[in-house]
């Protein structure tokens, strides 16, 4: 065999270092590697994932206009954190934070001037419900102050639902209040104003409602949620604040269902939370939480750091982060614009509801349907789904089987007190096209013969997938 130099351009792609000496995988390697070798290697790997576009249970965008790709790869380089050196990504943040607050009709907004808008941009929904949370424990501190009482021996508390995102409990874990889970049941995925009423007393900081749970893509009632906790000002003297988390909703309910009241023309509503990378349309992670006004984000939770070239206000639990991802959200806001996402928003939601009729209509050998309908997409564009009863195999058969085709679509069950109804959930996206809604359809068809002829068991660990 000749001898032929690795380095040498002759030598073939596969039979160089990347062939003949493996790659360290938990250590640094002890030799450099040219820079196509290294993303062949690492390409190559990353080809063992699963679609990204096929993922059916992520919320998050998978899909963006090649241009927002293109200024995204522009601005990779730019700290967020570092204002006074990129003044134009700094006030484009401050442009996008104004335009979520005026989205959810934020209090004293004025046209001339972005610093009335009291928000702020963060790494994604999660940051942003411990900004919100902590400012809702700060606000209940201050108000027993005010009444010259103490609030060092008192526990606070938080009312929400028990199938709120696991953020929430990390926040009450991590900043010592308690939380108050509302039990579902069969049939009902969503809190209630009674709930409510019967969990909260003087020491709930807030009570916490869904505009799309991740479990349903239900809408919880907020309007009536508020409507109730009213009746505690005169009745017991409790006023307490509402946060809604609309991660998932947020940018879909007011182009899909503009005259639903969810937002802050409720006066009970303090904060609101949105994922700009869920169906803000924008590659992860950006997210935005937003306040009525000044009054409910405490001036003690504000820092004023002289760092970077001037004295900078911030509220924010991460400190260095590129500026990319609000560069992306910013071309969605102007390239779509309230007409382009209420028309994505309803293209979505026919394509959710399309599904959503045929799984209603799929009938197994006996003739009889196979699939009860949760929730129908109309909400916002998902898709929650359970077998009948009756069924010799599982949705988490059908979730394995779904696999060999490419799909995810995830099988899991809901949150107490109904955790023995086990769902399967479609995310409709931008991106999933009403033609691979119909290959999916195609697919399940094929999965469900399948699963007829072989009967159950056999395609999936059924606690591996529960979890």
């Amino acid at each position: 065999m000749p001898n032929v130099s690795r380095h040498t351009s002759l030598t073939p792609a596969y039979c160089g270092r990347l062939s003949t000496s493996p790659i360290p995988a938990l250590r640094l390697p002890d030799e450099s590697m040219d820079p196509e070798q290294t993303y062949r290697f690492i390409h190559d790997e990353l080809m063992l994932d699963g679609s990204s576009r096929l993922n059916l249970a992520t919320f998050v965008t998978t899909w963006m206009d090649p241009e927002a790709g293109q200024l995204m790869s522009e601005t990779f380089d730019k700290n967020m954190i570092d204002k006074d050196e990129y003044p134009v990504t700094a006030a484009i943040e401050q442009r996008c934070v104004c335009m979520v607050a005026d989205l959810f009709h934020a209090e004293n907004l004025r046209d001339d001037d972005p610093s009335t808008a009291v928000g702020v941009s963060t790494v994604g929904s999660s940051e942003a419900v411990m900004l919100a949370g902590l400012a809702m424990k700060w606000r209940w501190r201050q108000k027993l102050e005010a009444a010259g009482q103490d609030w060092k021996g008192r526990t606070p508390n938080m009312v929400m639902g028990s199938n709120v995102q696991v953020v929430w409990e990390k926040f009450c874990r991590y900043f010592d209040v308690e939380a108050r889970y509302l039990p579902m049941e069969h049939g009902r995925y969503v809190i209630t104003p009674e709930q409510v009423l019967d969990a909260v007393d003087e020491n709930t900081i807030g009570v916490v409602a869904i505009l799309g749970t991740t479990f349903t893509g239900e809408l919880e009632p907020v309007g009536d949620i508020c409507a109730a906790l009213d009746g505690l000002v005169s009745e017991k003297g409790l006023d307490i604040p509402v946060h809604v988390d609309a991660a998932s909703g947020g940018f879909v309910v007011p182009f899909l269902h503009p005259a639903l009241v969810w937002d802050f023309r409720l006066p009970r509503v303090v904060s609101i939370n949105v994922s700009g990378h869920k169906y803000g349309l924008t590659y992860p992670g950006i997210g935005f939480v937003v306040w009525r006004n000044a009054d409910h984000l405490p001036e003690e939770l504000v820092f004023r750091v002289n760092y970077l070239g001037g004295d900078m206000p911030t509220f924010t639990l991460n400190f260095s982060r590129p500026g990319n991802q609000v560069v992306g959200q910013y071309y969605n806001f102007l390239r779509l614009g309230r007409d382009g996402y209420t028309t994505v928003m309803h293209c979505l939601s026919d394509t959710a509801q399309w599904l959503a009729r045929e799984l209603a209509g799929m009938a197994g050998p006996d003739g009889k349907p196979v699939f009860e309908v949760i929730s129908d997409g109309s909400a916002i564009p998902v898709v929650a789904f359970t077998l009948v009863k009756g069924m010799k195999y599982t949705v988490f058969d059908v979730s394995a089987l779904l696999r060999s085709y490419g799909w995810q679509v995830p099988a899991y069950t809901m949150p107490d007190d109904a955790s023995d109804v086990a769902v399967l959930r479609i995310v409709v996206r931008e991106g999933f096209s009403a033609n691979l809604a119909r290959a999916l359809r195609d697919d399940l068809v094929e999965v469900l013969a399948k699963l007829d002829k072989t009967g159950v068991g056999g395609f999936s660990d059924e606690e591996h997938f529960a979890h």
